[in-house]
């Protein structure tokens, strides 16, 4: 479904005149339902529909939102008495309750909302962007409440889960990160949070294997040919936050002999990926580095 901006918008649908009464009124016997009455022609209607989707989706499914395009559907709009838009009016219980017309601010939209439903806005993200922050500053024990303050607020989410392994594993407390996961539910096991805190298990008993990064130095010195070496200080070296460096070990390996040990380097590379997370600059960086070899 497009918005008027023309992205897609995954909690908006259009409504006309023949699906008006179930994707209206007999939908909001479950939860309320906003109609946004706008027109092609209508630039306050553009200016408003990106803030009132934003509003919306933060209320995290406890509205939904619709689009009647006056123009093609003018029936409903004029039986509700609207004479200019933008408009929009919310339906509860098969009955229009409250509205507002006009390119109103964020602010108001919310109230308007929450004078539906209550309140909005996450504390399950708030929290969650805390523990995470705290987490990366290596405030441990900040990050174990904010995670745990994360789940007490919204337990059907596994992001917070994960982030409590993953404190656990940068504090060196394996075993506790283990017993952890062993004692959730099996979904949450399964999420890709988990299965992240995992593959942070996984490099850190790699790490712990490794040894003395300086020796590994060495070895690469006297022979920069060693690929093994080469490849255990990438792990090492991403062990201790130098993901960047970590990486450049392993493309210079892939850059030498992409079949190395079946292309170990190039997997290894991958899971630094999904430990890091897409979006980190060193992921990026790499995966810049990795398409040039590859494709070069």
């Amino acid at each position: 479904m497009l918005g008027h901006g023309g992205k897609p918008e995954a909690e908006v649908e259009d409504v006309t005149t023949a699906e008006f009464k179930a994707k209206v009124m007999d939908a909001s016997a479950q939860q309320p339902v906003l109609v946004d009455f706008w027109a092609p022609w209508c630039g306050p209607c553009k200016q408003l529909a990106p803030v009132l989707e934003k509003v919306v989706k933060s209320a995290e499914g406890k509205v939904k939102l619709v689009k009647m395009n006056i123009d093609e559907n003018p029936q409903i709009p004029g039986q509700l008495g609207v004479k200019s838009i933008p408009a929009v009016i919310a339906f509860q219980r098969g009955q229009p309750v409250d509205g507002f017309m006009g390119n109103v601010p964020e602010s108001q939209i919310k109230g308007f909302i929450e004078r539906l439903v209550g309140p909005i806005g996450s504390a399950f993200k708030e929290a969650l962007e805390a523990a995470e922050a705290a987490l990366e500053a290596g405030d441990f024990e900040q990050a174990l409440t904010g995670f745990q303050s994360a789940i007490e607020a919204d337990d059907s989410k596994t992001e917070a889960f994960g982030g409590m392994a993953r404190t656990l594993v940068r504090m060196g407390d394996i075993d506790g990160a283990r017993e952890f996961i062993d004692a959730l539910d099996a979904d949450i096991q399964k999420s890709p949070a988990i299965s992240a805190a995992l593959a942070e298990i996984k490099l850190s008993e790699q790490a712990d294997a490794v040894g003395d990064l300086a020796a590994l130095q060495n070895r690469l010195e006297q022979n920069p040919g060693d690929h093994q070496a080469r490849f255990d200080l990438a792990v090492g070296l991403n062990a201790s936050g130098k993901h960047q460096e970590a990486a450049d070990c392993l493309l210079e390996i892939i850059r030498a002999d992409r079949a190395w040990n079946e292309e170990a380097a190039r997997k290894q590379l991958l899971e630094f990926f999904g430990v890091w997370g897409p979006m980190a600059e060193p992921t990026k960086e790499a995966r810049r580095k990795l398409s040039a070899i590859l494709f070069s």
